[in-house]
């Protein structure tokens, strides 16, 4: 893939080409059983931003890997988040009845089915990273891989992270506690789209990944911010979720913390560390310099 398009065809083609893998890695929505799997399709190819398969193949070809090497971990990425999202919404954890400004899947199908597609989701996330023959790296790289999707996604990650959350609700945090909750619920995954990218391009040298992971945990919390700041300003026909949710549940927000125009400036800031993180990147990395930008300045 061209690094020298333009910044919204490059997103554009990503979501593209993650599109097509995750619809060929999928189960038909006529195999049995068929319900299951009309709810899993239904889960993950309904719109999105596809943040995280978009970071796996910027990183990857920020770093000269093959893009062919990078679909599986961008898939893989997007099959946890998926997952995330429909337990997410489940009556016993936020109980929302609206995702990508559709039903939510146990609003579509039944809260049994979306506990399954949840469940089904993730298996088939690391099936990929285990099997996926167009990663052209070594075992011990794969295992590598998979370890630390594992890890980001588990309870010293995303599920950590949402159990921190739901204990949070009605309480109030001060900023070390409301980053280290999101550090976990939403920086977990973004941390290892970055990293995942990275080895999956073959990189080894370990100064590199941990500027990486530095412009990974900035975006990350940048992406929670701005999350948090749409909640208050945002259009629900816009951002695809009920606006105004976290605020009617009393959770622990980062403008309920600092207010809002501080809640945006702590934004700004964020944006200016993870360029700070790139700055020993050529230009093949400014894709990631955008996506930073574009996480601050999105409006859904």
């Amino acid at each position: 893939m061209s690094t020298a398009l333009p910044f919204k065809q490059r997103l554009r083609d990503y979501k593209e080409r993650v599109e097509k893998a995750l619809d060929a890695w999928l189960p038909a929505p006529d195999q049995q059983p068929d319900r299951l799997h009309q709810a899993m399709r239904y889960a993950v190819l309904n719109g999105g931003k596809r943040i995280r398969p978009v970071l796996v193949y910027a990183t990857g070809e920020a770093l000269g890997g093959p893009v062919a090497g990078l679909d599986g971990p961008a898939c893989a990425l997007e099959l946890i988040h998926a997952y995330s999202l429909v337990h997410d919404d489940l009556p016993a954890m936020d109980d929302d009845d609206l995702r990508r400004g559709i039903p939510t899947c146990h609003r579509a199908f039944d809260e049994a089915t979306a506990i399954l597609v949840g469940d089904a989701l993730q298996a088939l996330a690391f099936k990929i990273l285990a099997r996926d023959p167009a990663m052209a790296i070594s075992p011990h790289a794969r295992l590598d891989m998979i370890t630390l999707l594992a890890d980001a996604s588990g309870s010293r990650g995303m599920v950590g992270g949402q159990a921190i959350d739901l204990a949070a609700v009605g309480q109030r945090l001060n900023l070390a506690q409301l980053e280290n909750m999101h550090r976990h619920k939403t920086g977990a995954l973004i941390r290892a789209s970055v990293e995942l990218g990275a080895l999956a391009a073959g990189c080894q040298d370990k100064q590199l990944l941990q500027n990486l992971r530095d412009y990974a945990r900035c975006i990350g919390l940048a992406f929670q911010v701005r999350d948090d700041i749409l909640d208050i300003e945002g259009d629900t026909a816009v951002i695809g979720k009920t606006q105004g949710a976290d605020m009617a549940r009393n959770k622990p927000t980062y403008p309920a913390l600092l207010g809002l125009e501080e809640a945006k400036a702590t934004a700004r800031r964020l944006h200016q560390e993870a360029l700070d993180a790139l700055s020993g990147l050529d230009r093949r990395a400014d894709i990631l310099r955008q996506i930073s930008a574009y996480i601050v300045q999105r409006e859904s």
